[in-house]
């Protein structure tokens, strides 16, 4: 299959502009050079006197397919991001101070007569039983005693119900993906863009005017100048979605500081704060920490002594203050452009979502990518998807806030108290009174996170499913022991994650 990739279709190419660099902007081409190369032509345009964003650290276990798809040998990949694994997220003091629980990468227990666990669960708690729902998930708990391997590939075996993700330094995946791209023939151009030249009769872009008076002329424009949004909202007008009201946090201010001694976290740390939420994602030769933060409930002075104040380790530089807004533009393709990244919205980074958006966008792009002239019902379509993926992650990272019992400060009584979206107060209702999470087959966030966090977070059903019951309890109870036990010796067996990533380090120098 790989002379597919690499062989040239006759005709001519789609010319690609993409404006901006950074994460978005070498992931899209990188991921066109690879994909379609007899499709496109790639140029990309930057200027180094332009900063990026570049502290989403964390990741979801989709980006594995991305860099699969790239030919990318994940542990040099890794080697070079100085990169570790991460099996969830560890969410601390959201349904109310003391609390914690992990958002893990993986199922809970296992499926019996096509009934989920977590239903035989609530069976059983309703009748005493005491154990922790979380104790069922192999994520969770090799993540606890911060273990790793990779999933086995024998579906029957308990250690193939996970998946895993990266932690990384987002300064180096850019120039990483950048170098690949550019020895497979995407080119790029340093400079400014002083104007957008569009043209009178069609309103598509024609080309960008540089400040050395060159001008870059393209068939299709992918729009990753961040924030700006340079082509899509200043050129072309697109309006921006605000959803602020919903998730108030506005502002981030980032660190990051040396490593402590001992054991990396295989997993996300987001603990939450008097107006927000602090991060803290170990890589191998740093912590990346980070408050995120509504500017309308607490200073950026006092945020940043809050964020200072907290970090483990010695820090490595001042702290960096970031201002965005929670929204997606009403639409990501119009005319010939484009939107990738923070050009076509944001959600704040609760979730790890920021790289998983540029994926599911260059993804759609990929598979609606024009033969010709742009067709409506493309644009249409990746739109939808596009707006979709947003609306799905909007909800679920509402649910964290919303699903709180904390009264201690301003912020938190309002996000407890407000009005979400109907489609999420109709999801809340259905788990709540059976235990049932609202099932669909497009959209990040499938039904065992939606278990972690209202389960983590204090909404336990009222009900659960029926067929449950048929289960004689006492052949249950056993089951769960024994199913617990099969669990945590099978951890236990596996490698430290800190002696995972140095074995793996150490192959690739053998071989490289």
């Amino acid at each position: 299959m790989s002379e597919l990739n690499t062989a040239e279709a006759p005709g001519n190419k789609q010319r690609v502009v993409i404006l901006g660099g950074g994460t978005a902007g070498w992931m899209t081409a990188a991921a066109l050079v690879r994909l379609l190369p007899h499709a496109c032509t790639v140029r990309l345009v930057e200027s180094a006197e332009i900063g990026i964003v570049g502290v989403g650290e964390a990741t979801l276990p989709h980006l594995r397919a991305f860099v699969e798809s790239l030919g990318i040998d994940e542990a040099d990949f890794m080697r070079a991001t100085h990169a570790t694994f991460k099996l969830g997220i560890d969410f601390r003091d959201f349904g109310k101070i003391g609390d914690s629980y992990i958002h893990p990468f993986g199922d809970f227990g296992r499926e019996l007569n096509g009934v989920d666990f977590h239903h035989y669960w609530l069976r059983m708690r309703a009748a005493g039983r005491q154990d922790d729902l979380f104790d069922y998930s192999v994520a969770n708990v090799m993540a606890a005693s911060k273990r790793f391997a990779p999933p086995s590939t024998d579906p029957g075996s308990l250690l193939s119900a996970y998946g895993y993700a990266y932690q990384f330094d987002a300064t180096l995946f850019g120039p990483y993906l950048r170098a690949y791209a550019e020895k497979r023939g995407a080119r790029r151009t340093e400079g400014k863009v002083v104007n957008v030249e569009v043209n009178p009769e069609t309103g598509d872009l024609a080309a960008l005017r540089m400040e050395s008076g060159e001008r870059v002329e393209g068939d299709l424009f992918v729009d990753c100048s961040g924030f700006i949004s340079l082509l899509l909202g200043r050129t072309l007008g697109e309006e921006w979605e605000d959803w602020s009201h919903w998730l108030p946090c506005d502002r981030a201010v980032a660190l990051p500081c040396t490593s402590p001694p001992g054991p990396i976290e295989p997993y996300t740390r987001a603990t939450a704060m008097e107006a927000g939420w602090r991060w803290r994602i170990p890589l191998q030769h740093r912590v990346g920490n980070g408050y995120v933060y509504s500017s309308s409930h607490i200073s950026d002075d006092a945020a940043a002594d809050a964020l200072v104040a907290s970090v483990e380790g010695r820090p490595m530089a001042d702290p960096r203050v970031l201002k965005f807004r929670a929204g997606r533009r009403r639409r990501s393709w119009v005319k010939n452009v484009v939107a990738v990244g923070l050009a076509s919205g944001f959600l704040e980074p609760l979730e790890s979502t920021s790289i998983y958006l540029v994926q599911a966008a260059i993804t759609q792009l990929v598979e609606l990518f024009p033969s010709g002239r742009v067709e409506e019902a493309d644009r249409r379509e990746y739109n939808r998807l596009v707006d979709l993926e947003y609306d799905r992650i909007r909800d679920f990272l509402i649910l964290h806030y919303h699903a709180t019992t904390r009264d201690d400060s301003s912020f938190w009584n309002h996000v407890r108290t407000m009005e979400v979206p109907d489609s999420l107060a109709e999801k809340m209702e259905l788990f709540r009174h059976a235990g049932r999470v609202a099932k669909y087959t497009q959209g990040l966030f499938l039904q065992p996170s939606w278990i972690a966090v209202y389960v983590g977070q204090g909404i336990v059903p009222h009900g659960w499913d029926q067929r449950a019951e048929a289960a004689r309890p006492d052949r249950l109870g056993a089951a769960m022991d024994s199913l617990r036990r099969e669990i945590q010796q099978a951890v236990a067996s596996l490698p430290d994650h800190r002696e995972f990533i140095a074995r793996r380090n150490a192959a690739v120098s053998e071989t490289s």
